[in-house]
């Protein structure tokens, strides 16, 4: 979670009978798990089953996709990676688990080597000063105030040569996921790839220092890619629009039985049956989010001993359980502040939930106002679209659905792969016949 200056990294679902940041019944009467150390009173002790990471479940094949998008985009992706094969690529990123850069490589790597594009991710490390120096520069590229100091830029360019030194960059295509390890760009000289820039975050308006101290090492890349058309920047280089996209058939996204997504609610001691309102912020934390831990502390100081206010922080394997709360959920909301794409939104859309959602970043992209769910500018007008939502179940129903079809159509790892290799074909010079 984010604080009043930062974008929230819960998501807030209402329910009248589930939830995960969601509006959801209250069992009334029913006493909250405690867990070893006392927790807020509006809190939930984690149970027991999620405490211990699952065996990972395994990867999904491109054919088990068809059900969802149909034959003729898988034989089309297919068709764009046959003059693609045995060309390889490296995907460069700054945590392999938490946020939506690392579920979405997750993905996408399996996906393109199954389609004999063999695809290799890289994690860059770092230690605390590096780490909170590059969620400095996310937040002043996002906007926040920050003075740029000799210092900060020394650590953030010797973990950069660090990381160079120890990685080797062999393959056709390089792509750099975002500022912390855009210095690796140094690189470019020996070797013989093509170097993208993929930029998640908004740098609609940058922090004027961090941005000219970014820059030159993002011109030096043969492309760019941003999540909305309107973070792009004027550069000397080719730019791209490349949509986030989420896994339909993820453990945080495939659809869930309703006697899962009732266990789920019995685990945390949310009611089904509607009762009252409670809203639930579920979610954690990332590697490369030094910030996490004292903003989630924050919001439990905020959130105080109301009962109907419940916070779950949940370790980064529990997306079955964040899929399942979702789900339950009659509504979900986004409130960000500042956000890059948020695919927290999507996930919610794609399980047809009503979603309402502040109108920053990549949010608009996703949400077109009462047809795929409803943005907002402030904390009165979310609070009036909860009620009115909560009131006009068929309204609500009918953008839920709406929402759903707005991922099928643009937001669904396969149309992310699709680009990736268009993109590919395009670098190399291999234009679709």
């Amino acid at each position: 979670m984010k604080s009043a200056q930062r974008r929230t990294s819960e998501q807030a679902p209402v329910t009248q009978s589930k939830t995960a940041n969601e509006v959801v019944p209250e069992q009334r009467g029913s006493a909250p798990v405690l867990p070893a150390e006392a927790p807020p009173s509006n809190g939930r002790g984690l149970p027991s089953s999620v405490l211990t990471p699952p065996a990972p479940s395994p990867a999904a094949h491109l054919d088990d996709y068809e059900s969802v998008i149909g034959q003729g985009e898988v034989d089309a992706l297919r068709f764009l990676a046959h003059e693609l094969k045995g060309k390889t690529l490296k995907m460069v990123n700054s945590t392999a688990v938490g946020g939506g850069v690392a579920e979405m490589l997750n993905g996408i790597v399996p996906l393109l080597s199954e389609l004999e594009v063999p695809a290799h991710w890289d994690v860059i490390t770092g230690g605390n000063d590096f780490f909170e120096v590059t969620k400095a520069f996310h937040n002043a590229l996002q906007g926040t105030p920050y003075q740029l100091t000799k210092h900060a830029q020394e650590i953030f360019l010797m973990y950069n040569e660090q990381n160079l030194q120890r990685m080797q960059f062999d393959e056709e295509l390089v792509v750099i996921h975002d500022p912390q390890p855009a210095a690796l760009i140094q690189a470019r000289d020996n070797s013989s790839a093509k170097w993208v820039w993929r930029c998640h975050i908004d740098l609609s308006n940058p922090n004027a220092g961090v941005w000219d101290f970014l820059r030159p090492f993002v011109e030096q890349f043969h492309a760019a890619i941003f999540s909305s058309q309107s973070f792009a920047r004027q550069l000397p280089i080719p730019q791209y629009l490349f949509y986030p996209s989420i896994d339909p058939l993820s453990e945080k996204n495939k659809h869930l039985d309703d006697s899962v997504v009732q266990k789920v609610c019995d685990q945390y001691k949310l009611a089904k049956k509607y009762v009252d309102c409670q809203l639930v912020l579920a979610g954690g934390g990332a590697t490369d989010d030094p910030e996490g831990a004292a903003v989630l502390q924050e919001v439990k100081e905020a959130a105080g001993s109301d009962p109907d206010l419940i916070i779950l922080d949940l370790p980064p394997w529990c997306a079955l359980e964040i899929n399942a709360l979702q789900q339950a959920s009659t509504l979900v909301i986004q409130k960000s502040l500042r956000e890059g794409f948020g695919l927290t939104v999507t996930e919610a859309l794609w399980k047809a939930k009503p979603t309402i959602a502040g109108a920053v970043g990549g949010i608009p992209n996703q949400i077109i106002h009462k047809l795929t769910g409803v943005l907002v500018h402030s904390v009165e007008g979310c609070a009036f679209q909860i009620r009115y939502l909560l009131t006009h179940p068929e309204f609500a129903r009918r953008i839920g659905m709406n929402g759903r079809e707005h991922v099928r159509e643009n937001f669904l790892i396969t149309s992310d792969v699709k680009r990736w290799l268009l993109l590919f074909r395009t670098l190399c010079g291999q234009q679709p016949a």
